[in-house]
C-alpha cells in the first residue's frame, strides 16, 4: 500500500479542499414548482459541476467530494405536505439496495445514454464532464496514468482491472451525490474477478501489486465516509459481499476474494465493512482469514451462511438464482442486487414491550404459563398489524441516475427487525419458573417489583439476574421460548401483503432499537432495570452469566431462521486476550465454523478490551484507530457517542 495515501487520509488532509455549498435549492425549487424528478436531476447537475478535482498524493483510484453539503430538494413544509399523503421511510431518498455495477462497468455510460430518459442522459452527460476535467487535472500534475484510465472510463467499459475499479469508484461517488446513502457494494469478487483474472493471467499484476492496487482502492471508500449519512461515523453501509455460491451452485470464493480479506486486514480501516458467505463447504482456510480481521480489531468480517439464507429466501418467494446472489444491505439485511428494491428495514418490534403490555393487562389473571403465552401472542399479533396497516402509501425520492443501473425490479418486500430476544425470553423464562413452576412469587408481586425498578426487592432482583435461566447457556427452558417468540413474530407477518405487492419479513436485528426499544418500558421481569439497554441484535442479555461461546452458539442456532430470514446476527465479544496464543486463530475461527455447521444464520465477532476502552473515553487522542462493531457495522470507537460507547463496554466478554 502507499503509506503515503494512507496517512494523509487519515490525518484527514485532504479536508482542506472542501467548501461549504451556500445555496437554499429547496427555496429555489419550490418557487419555481419544478417536479422532483426535475429537482433531483437540477441538483445533480450543480453538485458536479461544484467538484474540483484533486489528484492525492500516489493514489490510483480518484475521486473526492469538494462540497460538504448535498442540500435538500423540498422546504419543511414541502415535506409535511408529502408526508401528510405518502409513508416516507427514513429520509425519503433511497437507500439499502444494491445495484447492477457489473452491467454499467461492462458496457459504459454512453451505451446506457442511449436508452435512458431526458434526466438519466443528464446524469450521464455531467458525471461523464466530471471525469474529463479530473483527467485535465491528472495530465496537469503528471499523472498520465490516472489520465489514461479516465480517457476509457465512464465513457465505454472497462478493458482491465484498474479501469474496473475506478469504473465503480465513479458510480459509488455519483451514487452519494445524487442523495442516495448506505449505497452498498455487492458482491465485488464476483463481478470484479473477470478483470483481475485476465489482467493475472496477462501478467500484468503479481500477487503483491494486485494487492497494492486493492488496497488503494479501499482507501477510496475512506476519503468521503464522514459525509455520508448514518446514525452516527462508520453507519454509512459500504457493505461488501465476498464469497458464497452462485446461481449454478459453483463457490465464488478466489485470489480475488482473498486479497480483500488481507487488503482489510493490512489497511485496518473501518471501510469497506466486508461480508463473508459461508456454508458447511467452506474450508477452514478461508475462516481463518477471516478471523485475522478479527483478530485485528476491525468488527468484522460478519459471516451468512448459504445452505441457511438461500433456502429462507427460496421459501419466502424468490427465484432460486436470484436467492442464491442475495448480497446485504447496509448493515445485514439479504437483499437482491440488480433487481431486488426491498425496504429491509422499514419497521420494528419489541418483544419486551409486548410481554411489558402483558405484564399490565391481563397478566395476573392468567392461570397458567399457555395462557401468558397466548397473551404474548395476541400482543405481537397486535403490534405487527399496527406496524404493517401502518405503511401506506410509501413513496421515495426519484432517483435519476440509480435507475439506470436496476434492471426490471422483481421484489418490493418489507423487512421488520425484532429487539430484545434474550430480554424477552428470559423474562418469560423467570415468569415461568418463578410464578408458575415453583410459585416463589405472585404475579402481583412481580408487576409491583417491576414497576418499583426492584428498588424494594433486591433479593429477588439479584435471583432474576443471577439465578435465572438465561438464554446463551443452551438451556432449552428458556430457548424454546425464543425459538416460540420468534415463530409468533413470523406467524403475525404471514400472509400480510404490503402496499407495494409483497410480503413482510420478519428479522432477528435491532439496528439501534435496543437502545430506543429499551427506553420505552421499565424495568422488565428478567432483573434488566429501567434504563438498561437490551442487547443489540440476536444476542445475549447484557448482564447474563454466561458459560461461553460454545454454548452461546448452541441457544442461538436453535431458532427456526428460514421463517425469520430479514436477517440479523448473533453478536459475540471476544477479549482481545484471546489471540495471543499460537492457536488463537484456529480456535476463533472453528467457533466460527461451528456455528455455521450448526445451522445458525448470520454471525459478527468483536475483539475488544474493556480497559482498553474505559481509556478511550478519557484519553480519545491516544485511541484514534480504535475500531467496535456497532449494530451492523464497525466505527471508530472515539467518535461515538457515550450510549453506543457504554453499550460495547458492557457487552459480555468471552475467551475461548
Amino acid at each position: 500500500m502507499s503509506l503515503q495515501l494512507l496517512d494523509y487520509i487519515l490525518a484527514k488532509k485532504h479536508h482542506a479542499f472542501r467548501e461549504d455549498l451556500n445555496i437554499n435549492l429547496a427555496e429555489e425549487y419550490s418557487k419555481n414548482q419544478l417536479s422532483p424528478v426535475e429537482r433531483m436531476a437540477d441538483r445533480f447537475e450543480r453538485l458536479c459541476r461544484a467538484q474540483k478535482p484533486h489528484i492525492l498524493p500516489n493514489e490510483k483510484i480518484c475521486f473526492i467530494r469538494t462540497t460538504k453539503q448535498i442540500p435538500d430538494c423540498f422546504t419543511e413544509d414541502e415535506w409535511k405536505e408529502i408526508k401528510s399523503k405518502h409513508f416516507i421511510h427514513e429520509l425519503g431518498y433511497v437507500s439499502n439496495v444494491s445495484p447492477n455495477y457489473a452491467k454499467a462497468i461492462s458496457t459504459g455510460l454512453l451505451e446506457m445514454r442511449e436508452s435512458a430518459d431526458e434526466y438519466g442522459k443528464r446524469a450521464i452527460d455531467n458525471i461523464i464532464d466530471l471525469a474529463d476535467r479530473y483527467k485535465t487535472e491528472a495530465i496537469r500534475v503528471g499523472r498520465d496514468d490516472i489520465a489514461s484510465t479516465l480517457e476509457r472510463v465512464p465513457r465505454y467499459g472497462a478493458t482491465n482491472f484498474r479501469e474496473a475499479l475506478q469504473f465503480f469508484r465513479i458510480l459509488h461517488f455519483s451514487l452519494w451525490l445524487e442523495g442516495n446513502y448506505h449505497n452498498t457494494v455487492g458482491r465485488f469478487d464476483k463481478y470484479m474477478y473477470p478483470y483481475f483474472k485476465a489482467d493475472m493471467d496477462k501478467g500484468v499484476y503479481t500477487i503483491e501489486t494486485a494487492l497494492e492496487l486493492i488496497e488503494d482502492f479501499f482507501i477510496s471508500f475512506n476519503k468521503d465516509s464522514d459525509l455520508y449519512v448514518g446514525v452516527q461515523q462508520g453507519d454509512n453501509g459500504q457493505s461488501m459481499v465476498l464469497g458464497g455460491i452462485d446461481e449454478n451452485g459453483n463457490d465464488c470464493f478466489s485470489e480475488l476474494s482473498k486479497l480483500c480479506l488481507i487488503a482489510s486486514r493490512n489497511l485496518k480501516l473501518i471501510d469497506p465493512k466486508i461480508n463473508l458467505r459461508v456454508s458447511k463447504k467452506t474450508l477452514m482456510e478461508q475462516y481463518i482469514l477471516g478471523t485475522e480481521l478479527t483478530k485485528a480489531g476491525l468488527g468484522f468480517p460478519q459471516y451468512s451462511n448459504d445452505d441457511v439464507v438461500i433456502d429462507g429466501l427460496i421459501k419466502k418467494g424468490y427465484a432460486p438464482e436470484d436467492a442464491a446472489n442475495y448480497v446485504v444491505a447496509a448493515c445485514w439485511e439479504f437483499i437482491i442486487p440488480n433487481c431486488g428494491f426491498d425496504v429491509a428495514n422499514i419497521g420494528a418490534l419489541s418483544y419486551p414491550k409486548m410481554i411489558d403490555k402483558v405484564l399490565h393487562t391481563s397478566f395476573v389473571k392468567c392461570n397458567t404459563f399457555d395462557e401468558v403465552m397466548e397473551a404474548v401472542r395476541g400482543e405481537i399479533n397486535a403490534e405487527s398489524d399496527a406496524i404493517t396497516s401502518n405503511i401506506k402509501d410509501l413513496w421515495f425520492v426519484p432517483s435519476p441516475f440509480l435507475s439506470l443501473l436496476f434492471d426490471e425490479i422483481k421484489y418490493r418486500n418489507f423487512g421488520i427487525h425484532g429487539t430484545g430476544i434474550a430480554t424477552a425470553s428470559d423474562s418469560l423464562a423467570a415468569i415461568k419458573k418463578y410464578v408458575f413452576d415453583e410459585k416463589y412469587i405472585t404475579a402481583e408481586e412481580l408487576v409491583n417489583a417491576v414497576d418499583d425498578n426492584f428498588e424494594h426487592m433486591p433479593e429477588l432482583l439479584h435471583k432474576l439476574r443471577n439465578e435465572a435461566p438465561k438464554m446463551g447457556n443452551n438451556d432449552d427452558y428458556v430457548d424454546s421460548l425464543s425459538v416460540e417468540l420468534l415463530d409468533m413474530f413470523a406467524d403475525a407477518l404471514e400472509g400480510k401483503k404490503n402496499c407495494c405487492g409483497g410480503i413482510f419479513r420478519a428479522g432477528t436485528g435491532s439496528a439501534m432499537y435496543y437502545l430506543w426499544h429499551a427506553n420505552e418500558i421499565g424495568a422488565s421481569p428478567d432483573g434488566r432495570r429501567k434504563g438498561e439497554p437490551f442487547g443489540t441484535n440476536f444476542s445475549v442479555s447484557l448482564f447474563a452469566n454466561i458459560a461461553g461461546p460454545v454454548s452461546v452458539v448452541k441457544s442461538f442456532t436453535k431458532q427456526h431462521f428460514a421463517r425469520a430470514i430479514n436477517g440479523g446476527p448473533l453478536t459475540l465479544e471476544f477479549h482481545n486476550s484471546v489471540f495471543r496464543g499460537d492457536d488463537s486463530l484456529e480456535k476463533v475461527a472453528s467457533i466460527v465454523k461451528y456455528f455455521i455447521d450448526n445451522g445458525g444464520h448470520q454471525l459478527q465477532l468483536n475483539a475488544v478490551n474493556l480497559e482498553t476502552m474505559k481509556d478511550a473515553q478519557i484519553h480519545p487522542e491516544n485511541h484514534q484507530r480504535l475500531v467496535v462493531r456497532i449494530w451492523g457495522w464497525s466505527a471508530y470507537f472515539v467518535e461515538l457517542d457515550k450510549d453506543f460507547q457504554d453499550h460495547v463496554i458492557a457487552r459480555q466478554e468471552y475467551t475461548v
